[in-house]
């Protein structure tokens, strides 16, 4: 009910408003689809973006402890290429160092200097690199550790029989870059601080046996120096695992010193995925150093970095609908204003103001519209002036032709009905005749400025009455009406013609009943009068002539004084108004006239 109700008030018959419905309609689809298609295609394109920022930080960090592991294993390969070195290496490592230094000061002589001296020359590596935080030099034959850390060179003491680090050593021989042993970080007494170590086995350059182990110890902090050109647009997670799962480095420090709870799902992963839980892998794997870089990325975090797109296309698809409704809807509503000014203007004309003009200057379909209205007002006016105005004056000559004809019609019949009764006898009553004759004949004759029904009732009670007296006991006569009616405003001479046609033509002089009567009515506005004898009655042929008379008075004539009375009533008042003849031929005749309700006020001589 709300609805129909809602819409018969505002949009029923209302065009313009369903044209700025359907348009804004339109407008709010296609900005509504083309701005998700928008947000689609760029949302897109800023996670690929993300991933290619996530895919290039992990491979800077990749190359960083690539190029770490590199620098460890060219640090071996100087050694072996280096002979004098590779030896004294090798019996550094194979002798006490007591021994190693009385071999040194009897090889001094022969030796070329510091770059043949392991010791020295692995300290030079310590001073050059400041990423190493310590290293370290094992001998598998004598179980010592010999520590670099800074510039301090100390020797470690690791007998299997009281260390553990012996069967650390062995057991994690065939590993790369790892996280460095406790029981080694204990013995050495590394700093609790992340770190990552790069292990690299030495043989004896003469036997090809192994005779221990190099390890170098990276501060597992500086690989935030290979992150320095991403750290303000990768997000999530960057973490980087060792063979086995270790976490060497944690960009959210939640996790070093331990190792990673869901290794075993990462070896599962390929190079870029999305887990169940939404959180968006990259993953490298470097195979020669056994170690895994991975990016993870959260995807409400992805949502995030095109949240603040989002809410852009957001506001401007907004501000775009509003806008385009408000200018559809001015540009319509100007429209529909210069519509309703014409429309406003044809009411006008239709209520008869002929001098409206339309004031629209524009020169579009709807300027050219109301400059047309205006022409053809502009028209019409002329043709009402030339031919209109014409018709009128020759109506109204005609309808003066009428009277001209009717009164001198109407003063013969009464003089011929006088002569013939003072011919037949010298009665007293013929004074009386000749009264009634003035007063009539004056009410005809004097201009009166309010003519109204008493007045017609009057002069067709003084010519009823003459007949009276002419016929005495063989006619009467019957007035009625309500006297709230007797100030109506009526037409001159409307039913006196009748009356005399009775007279002239209905009565039968042979018969003492003949009786005639006016009945006056009001309804709706509408004067009703009728007239009814119980006169001779009218032929069915004459009767007809009479109706088609009135039907088409410049077509048929005959009966000149009830066609005047029907022509002048439609004439000046309209179709509605006139008069209707009903008759039985022998029995009498009914003629009734419709005068429309002027009112009392009326000034106007009808």
């Amino acid at each position: 009910m709300l609805i129909s109700k809602i819409y018969r008030k505002y949009l029923k018959n209302k065009l313009f408003m369903k044209i700025i419905i359907l348009f804004s309609v339109i407008t709010i689809v296609t900005v509504i689809i083309f701005s998700y298609l928008m947000f689609i295609t760029m949302s897109q394109a800023m996670v690929e973006r993300q991933l290619d920022v996530q895919k290039s930080a992990i491979q800077s960090v990749s190359k960083y402890i690539n190029n770490k592991y590199e620098s460890v294993q060219t640090m071996m390969r100087d050694v072996y290429r280096n002979g004098d070195l590779a030896s004294n290496t090798s019996y550094f490592l194979e002798h006490p160092y007591e021994e190693y230094v009385n071999y040194r000061l009897d090889r001094f002589y022969s030796d070329n200097g510091a770059t043949s001296d392991p010791v020295q020359f692995f300290r030079n590596h310590v001073e050059d690199d400041p990423d190493i935080a310590s290293l370290m030099l094992y001998s598998a034959a004598q179980q010592y550790l010999y520590v670099y850390n800074n510039t301090q060179f100390k020797i470690v003491g690791t007998n299997a029989a009281h260390s553990y680090v012996p069967d650390a050593m062995y057991l994690e021989a065939g590993s790369n870059v790892s996280i460095p042993n406790i029981w080694v970080r204990q013995s050495i007494q590394l700093p609790e601080s992340p770190m990552f170590s790069v292990r690299v086995p030495i043989n004896n350059n003469t036997s090809l046996r192994n005779i221990g182990q190099l390890q170098v110890y990276f501060n597992s902090e500086k690989i935030w120096g290979s992150l320095e050109n991403y750290k303000d647009e990768f997000k999530g997670t960057i973490l980087v695992l060792s063979s086995v799962g270790e976490v060497i480095f944690d960009s959210s420090g939640t996790y070093y010193g331990q190792k990673y709870p869901y290794a075993d799902q990462i070896n599962t992963v390929y190079e870029n995925d999305v887990t169940t839980t939404g959180m968006s892998i990259t993953k490298l794997t470097d195979i020669q150093g056994g170690y895994t870089v991975l990016s993870l990325v959260p995807k409400k975090e992805l949502a995030a970095s095109y949240r603040g797109l989002r809410n852009t296309i957001l506001t401007v698809s907004t501000i775009c609908i509003l806008f385009a409704i408000i200018i559809s809807s001015l540009f319509i509503g100007n429209f529909a204003k210069r519509t309703h000014s014409i429309i406003r203007f044809t009411r006008k004309v239709k209520k008869g103001d002929l001098t409206a003009r339309i004031t629209d200057i524009k020169e579009d379909e709807i300027g050219q519209i109301a400059k047309s209205f205006n022409e053809m007002l502009e028209e019409l006016n002329l043709y009402i002036d030339r031919v209109y105005k014409a018709e009128i004056k020759q109506k109204h000559t005609e309808i003066a032709a009428l009277e001209a004809r009717v009164n001198p019609h109407f003063l013969y019949n009464t003089l011929e009905v006088i002569r013939m009764r003072a011919i037949s006898q010298g009665a007293s009553d013929v004074g009386e005749m000749i009264y009634s004759l003035s007063v009539l004949f004056k009410s005809y004759v004097q201009q009166k400025p309010r003519y109204t029904l008493k007045d017609e009732l009057e002069a067709c009670r003084m010519y009823l009455e003459l007949f009276r007296i002419r016929y005495k006991d063989k006619f009467s006569y019957d007035v009625q009406y309500d006297k709230k009616l007797e100030n109506k405003l009526v037409l001159k001479m409307s039913l006196q013609p009748i009356i005399e046609n009775y007279i002239l033509h209905g009565m039968r002089t042979d018969r003492a009943d003949n009786q005639i009567s006016i009945r006056v009515t009001s309804q709706d506005e509408i004067l009703c009068v009728e007239v009814r004898d119980n006169g001779q009655g009218i032929h069915p042929e004459k009767l007809a002539q009479i109706k088609q008379g009135l039907l088409h008075p410049d077509i048929y004539s005959g009966s000149f004084g009830i066609r005047s009375i029907h022509e002048r009533l439609k004439l000046l008042y309209g179709s509605i108004y006139g008069v209707d003849v009903q008759s039985e031929f022998g029995k009498g005749t009914v003629v009734t006239v419709w005068f429309p309700d002027l009112g009392e006020d009326e000034v106007k001589n009808v």
